[in-house]
C-alpha cells in the first residue's frame, strides 16, 4: 500500500539529516522568482525518496479585522473541509478529501500564525505519487468549498474549546499579558465566540482571495527533486492563484511602545499563581537580531544554567522552572519572563524579576556569560537542522523575513562575534525595565 510504505519512508525521514559538530555544512539553496512572482527556495536531499513544501502567504491574523478576529485561523481550519467542483472534477466533501489524502499516504495541511498563512505538503518523490500529491494539492489550494453547514459546527468546536480554556490559567494570563502589551495592534486580537459569530463562508472566501495569491507567494521544497521538478511543482501549486489580484495590501502599523509600566492582579481559583513579565520585543528584521538572540539565552533562554533559574529557582526554591523568551515577527512580537509560584510567594518572585532585569539591562552578561552562551548556541545550532521538516522550517523563515541565502552558513561566525558591547546596546535600545506589563494571575479564590 501507498501509504504503508510512506509511514516507513517517514520515520527514517526525521533522522535524515544527522549531523555532527564542525564537519555539518548547510545544504545549497537555490532561489529564484518565477514570471508570476512567486519566489522558490529549493534544497535537493537525496537520500530519502520524500518532498517536503511549505508555501507561505501574508495572510496571518495580523489581517484580521478587529471585530471578526480568528477570521485567517477560520479559514485554514476550513481547508479541508472539501472541494468545490472543477475543470471537469467532481466535488468532494471532507471525508472524500481525507481519504484521497489517505490513499495517497501523503499530507496537506493548512495553518494560519500572526504573521503567515501557510500550507504544507509532504509526499513520497516516487513519481505517480508526487504527480497525484502535487495535483490533489493544487486543487485544494485553488477551490476550497467553505461549506456553510461545516463552518457552523467548526465554529461551535471553536467556541467549546475557547470557553474550556478559560479554566486553564496560563490561558487567561496570556490572554491579559498580549492585551496589555499590544493594546490594538493585530497582535494582541484574540479570537473569541463573538468575534467567530460574525465569520461567515463568505468572509472567509473573500479573505482567502484577497490574501492567498500567486504574486507573493514564498514557496521552500527541500527533498528528493531537481530544480526542474521544483519549479514544475510550484507552477502547478500556484496555477489556480495566478489570476488574483496582486493590488498592495493594506500597511499595518507597528507595534507601539508602552508609555508606562502597569501591573495586573487577576483573581482566579488555581493552587499556583502565573506570572509573566514583558513588554513589546523587536521584529525579526532588527540588525540586533544575533545579540538579542544572546542575551536572551543568559537571562532565562538557557535552561538551568540561566540568571533567571539560577536567582529564582536554584538561590530561592520560589519555582520549579522560570524562562525568558522574544519572539519577534514582521512587527514587534513580546519578550517575556514566565514562571508559576505559590500565591504568598509570588510579590517576592516578581520583586525579583524585576530586580534581575533591571540589572541586567543596566550591567549587561558577564565575559564568561557570554563565553559559555555562545559555546552552548554555537554547539547546539546543528540540531536545529537535523531532519528535512527543521531545514524546511528554517529555510521558509529564511524567505519569509528575506534573509540572505548564506544565513544559515553564516550563522555560527556570525553569533561567535557578538561582543559584550553588541549585547548591552541592544538591550538598553529595546527594552526598558520601567515600561513592563507584569501580570500576576491565581490563587485560590477568597
Amino acid at each position: 500500500m501507498k501509504g504503508l510504505l510512506c509511514s516507513r519512508v517517514w520515520s527514517v525521514g526525521m533522522a535524515g539529516l544527522l549531523v555532527t559538530g564542525s564537519l555539518w555544512a548547510a545544504p545549497p539553496i537555490e532561489q529564484w522568482t518565477q514570471p508570476n512572482g512567486t519566489r522558490v527556495q529549493l534544497v535537493t536531499l537525496t537520500a530519502l525518496p520524500m518532498l517536503d513544501v511549505h508555501i507561505d502567504f501574508d495572510g496571518g491574523s495580523r489581517r484580521d479585522p478587529a471585530e471578526q478576529a480568528g477570521l485567517s485561523q477560520a479559514t485554514a481550519l476550513m481547508m479541508d473541509k472539501g472541494l468545490a467542483a472543477q475543470s471537469g472534477q467532481p466535488a468532494l466533501d471532507e471525508n472524500e478529501l481525507v481519504e484521497a489524502w489517505a490513499d495517497l499516504g501523503a499530507q496537506f495541511t493548512m495553518q494560519s500564525t500572526a504573521d503567515r498563512f501557510s500550507a504544507r505538503l509532504r509526499t513520497l518523490s516516487q513519481p505517480d505519487i508526487l504527480q497525484d500529491a502535487v495535483a490533489l494539492a493544487a486543487r485544494q489550494l485553488a477551490a476550497p468549498a467553505f461549506p456553510e453547514a461545516v463552518w457552523a459546527r467548526e465554529r461551535d468546536r471553536l467556541v467549546a474549546g475557547w470557553r474550556q480554556s478559560q479554566t486553564r490559567p496560563n490561558v487567561v494570563a496570556n490572554r491579559h499579558f498580549q492585551s496589555a502589551v499590544f493594546g490594538d495592534h493585530p497582535y494582541g486580537f484574540e479570537p473569541r465566540p463573538e468575534t467567530w459569530a460574525r465569520v461567515g463562508v463568505d468572509d472567509m472566501r473573500g479573505f482567502y482571495l484577497r490574501h492567498v495569491r500567486a504574486c507573493d507567494a514564498r514557496v521552500t521544497l527541500v527533498g528528493d527533486v531537481s530544480r526542474a521538478q521544483a519549479d514544475a511543482i510550484v507552477g502547478q501549486l500556484m496555477a489556480g492563484l495566478s489570476s488574483r489580484s496582486c493590488a498592495p495590501l493594506p500597511t499595518i502599523a507597528d507595534v507601539a511602545p508602552l508609555e508606562a509600566g502597569q501591573t495586573l492582579r487577576v483573581p482566579f481559583n488555581a493552587v499556583q499563581t502565573q506570572i509573566l513579565i514583558g513588554q513589546p520585543g523587536f521584529p525579526r528584521s532588527d540588525p540586533d537580531f544575533m545579540a538579542l538572540t544572546l542575551a536572551n539565552h543568559i537571562l532565562g533562554g538557557g535552561g538551568f544554567s540561566s540568571r533567571l533559574m539560577q536567582e529564582i529557582r536554584e538561590r530561592r526554591g520560589l519555582t520549579y522552572g522560570i524562562f525568558s523568551f522574544f519572539s519577534p515577527g514582521r512587527h514587534a512580537g513580546p519578550f517575556a519572563v514566565s514562571m508559576s509560584t505559590r500565591p504568598e510567594q509570588a510579590e517576592e518572585a516578581v520583586a525579583l524579576i524585576h530586580a534581575e532585569l533591571r540589572r541586567f539591562i543596566t550591567e549587561g552578561p558577564t565575559d564568561d556569560e557570554l563565553a559559555e552562551a555562545k559555546a552552548s548556541l554555537i554547539n547546539g545550532f546543528a540540531l536545529r537542522l537535523d531532519s528535512n521538516r527543521k531545514l524546511l522550517d528554517n529555510v521558509a523563515a529564511m524567505a519569509w523575513h528575506d534573509l540572505p541565502m548564506d544565513h544559515l552558513d553564516t550563522w555560527t561566525t556570525r553569533m561567535g562575534a557578538v561582543t559584550r558591547e553588541q549585547v548591552m546596546s541592544a538591550l538598553q535600545r529595546v527594552l526598558d525595565p520601567h515600561r513592563m506589563v507584569t501580570v500576576m494571575l491565581g490563587g485560590p479564590a477568597s
